[in-house]
């Protein structure tokens, strides 16, 4: 491959990085008090709301049910009021993170619901505010459960990302279309699955081992 191909991989390298970690944290910014508010807003929960329960559920169920490609360019107009632009590393972002949020937000909410019920009326019996109880019994305790969520969340955002180079959104998606598929070079389409798959690869290793750590303690 020529100097140009290497710098552009790696350019496309920081790029994804860059693409996945800032959808990642608006993800788990706004997903995790989605995941709490459906816990809680259930009919059996600490704060019941069911009507409020089934609008916010449909509505992540909708996001959900579009597929990314679909929601990329439905969220175009929306992407160009947030950012200015609708190519480019930054402009993937919106997509990514909205995307991103309600996968994290249900698998979130999966792991909330997995913390013993025990321990939350026990912490009722101690007089406990129910704020007090998210805060110092739920979510320690589905620790673990997040992380692991958090996780998939990475590893799905990750293959998302590629696909966002599709439409100029940068990134190593960006170069396998381009340099890969456009001028048929096979190499740099297969450096960049591996590149994809190493980083695969080592966010569900970490992952893993910080969900094997927590469970330890």
């Amino acid at each position: 491959m020529s100097p140009l191909v290497l710098d552009r991989l790696l350019q496309g390298c920081l790029d994804t990085l860059l693409m996945v970690s800032a959808s990642a944290l608006l993800a788990v910014t706004a997903g995790l008090p989605l995941a709490i508010w459906l816990l809680l807003s259930a009919p059996d929960g600490l704060f019941p709301a069911p009507r409020v329960n089934r609008v916010l559920a449909a509505l992540i169920n909708g996001f959900r049910a579009t597929p990314f490609i679909v929601l990329l360019v439905a969220l175009l107009p929306f992407t160009r009021l947030v950012t200015g632009t609708t190519i480019g590393v930054w402009a993937a972002v919106v997509p990514l993170a909205v995307s991103a949020t309600p996968f994290f937000a249900r698998i979130a909410e999966v792991s909330l619901r997995e913390v013993d019920h025990g321990l939350i009326e026990a912490a009722q019996a101690m007089g406990c505010r129910r704020w007090h109880i998210v805060r110092h019994v739920l979510l320690p305790e589905a620790l673990p459960g997040l992380i692991g969520g958090f996780t998939i969340t990475l590893v799905s955002m990750i293959g998302a990302s590629a696909m966002a180079g599709a439409v100029g959104a940068g990134g190593l998606g960006d170069i396998a279309i381009r340099y890969g598929y456009q001028r048929f070079d096979t190499l740099v389409m297969f450096v960049v699955i591996a590149i994809l798959i190493v980083l695969v690869c080592g966010v569900q290793f970490i992952g893993d081992r910080w969900v094997r750590a927590l469970r330890c303690r």
